[in-house]
């Protein structure tokens, strides 16, 4: 570890063509280097996962924990022959990848039908989902006030769903809440903590949760979203292929749903800066 941070101060102060006698802390900070540990630290976890793109009877995955090899006849040598007790007393690389692989889950799906041209959300219903941004230029006491007016009109129907979300992620524990309001009174509040996720996950989770919740309720023609991360709803209609293509699939069948039950049903996303 010593030569290695040696290396690093020297790649530093390289790159920024520093003086020997420059704090490495800061020098590191400025271009970009984070610690040589946390860096290790980075490449043993993306070892570790490697394994979560083995062949279902590849070897190394016969020896795994459940659910992995649900498919495949437990091997006799197997983790999951191993008590509890045991498996907290063992070292080594196939336990500690074991472990991390509890928290894999797929994140991209290309080729779902959701993403084909012609078949999107936007291609079939163009005029049934808006956008309604702050400005990043002027004052934002005109799109407040526009929020409000909207927040008192819609609340009298009792056809709007009003869903409010929010996400932020603090000591790698995410947390992410959304409320939903219908006629001005509170129905559901959702509040769930998820460790080692970006803020990008938390906030899709949470209109995930409640736009499945909204679009569940009866007699209902309207749903307005409020959010201070306009950017990521706007990921939900990008067909790119990128991590959390499978929440926006969930969210798109949502959508489908519930335009395809009436004509008039429309979504609306509002930006609410914090």
């Amino acid at each position: 570890m010593k030569i290695l941070r040696k290396m690093q101060r020297r790649v530093a102060i390289w790159i920024l063509g520093a003086f020997r006698t420059s704090p490495i802390d800061s020098l590191k900070a400025i271009a970009g280097l984070i610690p040589i540990k946390f860096h290790l630290q980075k490449l043993a976890s993306r070892f570790q996962l490697c394994s979560a793109a083995l062949l279902e009877n590849h070897l190394i995955k016969t020896l795994m924990d459940e659910p992995l090899n649900m498919h495949n006849k437990p091997s006799p040598l197997s983790i999951n022959t191993l008590t509890e007790y045991q498996k907290n007393t063992i070292k080594g690389h196939l336990i500690d990848s074991n472990n991390k692989l509890f928290g894999v889950f797929p994140l991209f799906s290309p080729l779902n039908p959701e993403f084909n041209l012609g078949f999107r959300i936007v291609d079939i219903f163009p005029d049934q989902v808006s956008f309604n941004l702050a400005n990043k230029v002027k004052s934002n006491k005109s799109h407040f006030q526009q929020l409000d007016d909207m927040m008192l009109h819609s609340s009298s129907s009792p056809h709007t769903a009003i869903v409010v979300t929010d996400a932020s992620v603090k000591n790698d524990i995410a947390t992410s809440v959304s409320h939903i309001h219908i006629h001005d009174h509170p129905l559901i509040k959702t509040v769930h903590y998820t460790a080692f996720v970006t803020s990008t996950e938390a906030e899709l989770f949470a209109m995930r949760c409640s736009i499945s919740q909204a679009c569940s309720k009866e007699n209902i023609s309207k749903i307005i979203v409020i959010t201070d991360s306009i950017h990521v709803a706007k990921k939900i209609f990008n067909n790119k292929t990128y991590p959390y293509q499978i929440y926006m699939i969930a969210i798109l069948s949502k959508f489908r749903q519930f335009f395809t039950t009436g004509q008039g049903n429309s979504i609306k996303f509002w930006e609410c800066p914090s």
